[in-house]
């Protein structure tokens, strides 16, 4: 596929007022959800439920992509229409999760690497057919003494540009996601400085292999205290560092940061979201690529009920339009609180 085309779709999943829904839980992952509104996690309640969320009438207004699991990709609506096939009739990209998780690093303790390289060009091949237009890698970082090493840095800067190479290769623009986990109690200034190392690596890798930085798109943790730091920073202060950090690190080429939102509390990834592109222009585009801050409040007002999905679309609905005000940096408490009232 040109490459044109490819930096097509990626500005595409990037378009103002837009943002990425990452509907990619693993099995263990979505067990956890379903099992915190004691519902059992079986396919035909994984489909019902996405099928709420994918049918949400408004949601391509704030909604340009969503990533499927591999499960997902190959299920049909309740309607019949391939999932795929019914996100593209409302306008919006069908991405697909190919790594295979994260595994424990060799001779480095408590530190990971994302596998899933061996045979990931021909499921790449099979996922572009099957309705997939961009795709996800995740790596994690762990911060801790000695944490994370340069060892695990590289290795799993090695393996995203690998798939990133193979992913346009296919067709595919590559979403790169290195999260640095906010697990702990250092500071904001510690994050600052390990999402710049890691940030490093990556994109001295990407270009090392021959990835095309226009047809790609990042999806990183945005800078933050760890979460049982005794002194958090501020939305202000962490806007400020975040910004800093990706000003050093990413370059220019790349259309789109579409952050992830980690264990932040729904509110707050809009809020430093929001913070973010308040203080633009930026050279890339500033979007968000969220899954339980875009799902949590849904899930819960849907609880796996027929006649609750209504009520879930709704809540969906709500994350959606919060967090697509937040790409302009027009988001406020006030109207978190108005909008959803009338929701």
């Amino acid at each position: 596929m040109a490459v044109e085309t490819l930096e097509e779709t990626a500005r595409a999943l990037v378009a103002p007022g837009k943002g990425i829904l990452a509907a990619d839980e693993s099995d263990s992952t979505i067990k956890k959800r379903f099992d915190s509104i004691s519902i059992e996690s079986t396919e035909d309640n994984r489909r019902a439920y996405r099928d709420m969320l994918f049918t949400t009438e408004g949601a391509e207004q704030y909604i340009s992509g969503v990533i499927l699991f591999d499960e997902t990709i190959r299920q049909t609506a309740l309607g019949g229409t391939p999932f795929p096939r019914l996100l593209e009739r409302k306008g919006i990209i069908p991405g697909i999760k190919v790594d295979l998780g994260a595994k424990e690093l060799a001779n480095a303790p408590g530190e990971t690497i994302t596998e899933g390289l061996d045979g990931l060009r021909e499921r790449l091949a099979e996922y572009r057919a099957l309705g997939a237009r961009f795709a996800k890698w995740r790596a994690t970082y762990y911060i801790g003494e000695g944490k994370p090493s340069q060892y695990a840095m590289w290795t799993n800067a090695h393996a995203l540009a690998r798939y990133a190479a193979l992913c346009q290769e296919q067709g595919l623009v590559p979403i790169v996601e290195p999260e640095v986990l906010m697990d702990g109690d250092h500071t904001i200034d510690t994050s600052f400085s390990v999402t710049s190392r890691v940030l490093s690596a990556v994109y001295t890798e990407l270009h090392d292999q021959r990835v095309h930085l226009e047809a790609t798109l990042l999806k990183p943790n945005m800078v933050l205290s760890g979460y049982d730091a005794a002194d958090k920073a501020d939305v202000q202060q962490v806007a400020e560092l975040t910004v800093t950090c990706f000003n050093r690190h990413v370059p220019v080429a790349v259309p789109g940061i579409v952050f992830l939102s980690g264990g932040q509390s729904d509110e707050a990834a809009t809020a430093h979201l929001n913070a973010i592109n308040a203080m633009g222009p930026h050279p890339w585009e500033i979007s968000f690529s969220y899954g339980r801050a875009l799902q949590a409040p849904s899930l819960k007002a849907w609880s796996g009920q027929a006649d609750s999905v209504p009520a879930g679309q709704a809540a969906y609905l709500h994350r959606a339009h919060m967090n697509g005000l937040a790409r302009s940096g027009s988001w406020s408490p006030e109207l978190e609180q108005k909008a959803g009232a009338a929701a």
